[in-house]
């Protein structure tokens, strides 16, 4: 019996959509055709690239960056609120949680910039809903079945060049986000296992005898299409992440490990323009200093040794990194030393491309709460734009299906 499993062959023939403008789509099945990054077509886009950066359970924005100037936030935080040495001073006002040394770095350095109070109108305080509206951009009370960012995929590959791994999510799934209309990005965290899992004969022969029962052509020619796309798009990041060009060190972590992939593609100058991981853990009901802190800590070291990285190879201009939740925390601390679903929250830019650093609007307004809540002032689609629009060079209005103001960061 092979070592792979049914689940196995599902998993891989859902990585890729399949491509209705591969030419041939025997092409890539075997029969000795080599679809290795070497012979690609160049990428789509300008050469800039954006990592999407997902703090999955709703990171607690106000111990993030902590508006340690107003006492409205000790007076509800008694016991959760920072101070001291556990703080970071931007300035007079605003503190990094003490955990984020990699990030205040990169904040000294005039490579971060900040933007408060980040949300959307109507917010929902279930993960699984308000992660939707955020993966694809749409407004609370409408359902939509695509993401961003496969948007950005269809509008981009439209003149017929198209590779799923375009965009790329470091994890076993796909997040809504890369998922368009008519194209789709890839999902992969392991490249040599997966590249093991594309080139065992057992896979092609099991599509082989799938086929063989169909009637409808149409499901046959999406399967084989979905599988040489896999192989094509698996075989290239394979080849360009196992070149080990990394010199930083990064936490001992698998968001660690994910984001030091992500900076060897970058530096092995893979095609790959849109990157997107997570970091999960951050829905701190109980305990929240010590378990928010140890993941700021890998996010901020990991982060910078990403930016020393491509430093190293001049890629960190060309690069962003954009960092959100699904949403905040209450503004009150509860009773069990955490925190409960919010509503707004922080957004984090880094990168040595930034045309605007530092904090780029006022303070989270203490005062004037909604169901304890903060009120969003910025919404999440305007930043969203502004990256499609000023970095990579996209039909935001498009894209995003209505018209959002941009903001002048990039």
């Amino acid at each position: 019996m092979s070592k792979y499993s049914r689940k196995d062959f599902l998993k891989l023939s859902g990585l890729a959509s399949a491509s209705l403008l591969l030419p041939n789509f025997l092409k890539g099945m075997g029969a000795g055709t080599d679809l290795r990054m070497s012979e690609m077509l160049l990428p789509v886009t300008n050469g800039k690239r954006l990592v999407v950066i997902q703090l999955s359970g709703g990171n607690d924005g106000l111990n993030t960056v902590v508006p340690r100037g107003d006492d409205l936030y000790y007076s509800n935080r008694s016991g959760l609120g920072l101070k001291g040495a556990e703080l970071i001073n931007l300035d007079t006002y605003f503190s990094l949680n003490a955990k984020l040394q990699g990030l205040a770095d990169l904040y000294m350095n005039g490579e971060v910039a900040i933007i408060n109070s980040v949300g959307y109108p109507n917010p929902n305080r279930s993960h699984f809903r308000s992660l939707d509206i955020w993966q694809s951009a749409s407004d609370a009370d409408k359902y939509v079945q695509s993401g961003w960012i496969g948007r950005w995929l269809d509008s981009a590959c439209s003149n017929g060049d198209y590779k799923p791994y375009y965009a790329m999510e470091l994890d076993d799934a796909m997040s809504l986000a890369l998922k368009g209309n008519i194209l789709s990005g890839i999902a992969v965290s392991n490249p040599k296992r997966m590249n093991a899992m594309v080139e065992d004969p057992l896979i092609y022969k099991t599509a082989k005898a799938w086929t063989a029962h169909m009637d409808d052509e149409h499901h046959i020619e999406y399967l084989h299409k979905t599988l040489a796309q896999t192989e094509m798009s698996v075989q290239a990041i394979y080849d360009k992440s196992g070149r080990k060009l990394s010199k930083a060190i990064y936490p001992v972590h698998a968001f660690g490990k994910h984001l030091k992939m992500i900076a060897e593609l970058i530096m092995a100058d893979a095609e790959t323009s849109v990157f997107y991981i997570s970091l999960a853990g951050f829905d701190t009901h109980a305990g929240q200093k010590n378990q928010q802190g140890r993941l700021l800590n890998v996010y901020g070291n990991a982060l910078r040794a990403f930016a020393q990285d491509l430093k190293s190879v001049n890629r960190w201009n060309d690069t962003l990194v954009m960092t959100f939740s699904e949403f905040g925390r209450r503004v009150k601390q509860n009773a069990s030393a955490g925190t409960d679903h919010g509503a707004a929250n922080v957004m984090l830019l880094a990168g040595g491309g930034l045309k605007r650093k530092g904090i780029l609007n006022e303070a989270p307004d203490l005062k004037n709460l909604v169901d304890g809540d903060l009120q969003f002032k910025v919404d999440f689609r305007r930043i969203y734009a502004s990256v499609l629009k000023n970095w990579l060079g996209a039909d935001a209005n498009g894209i995003l299906g209505g018209t959002f103001e941009t903001m002048d960061f990039v």
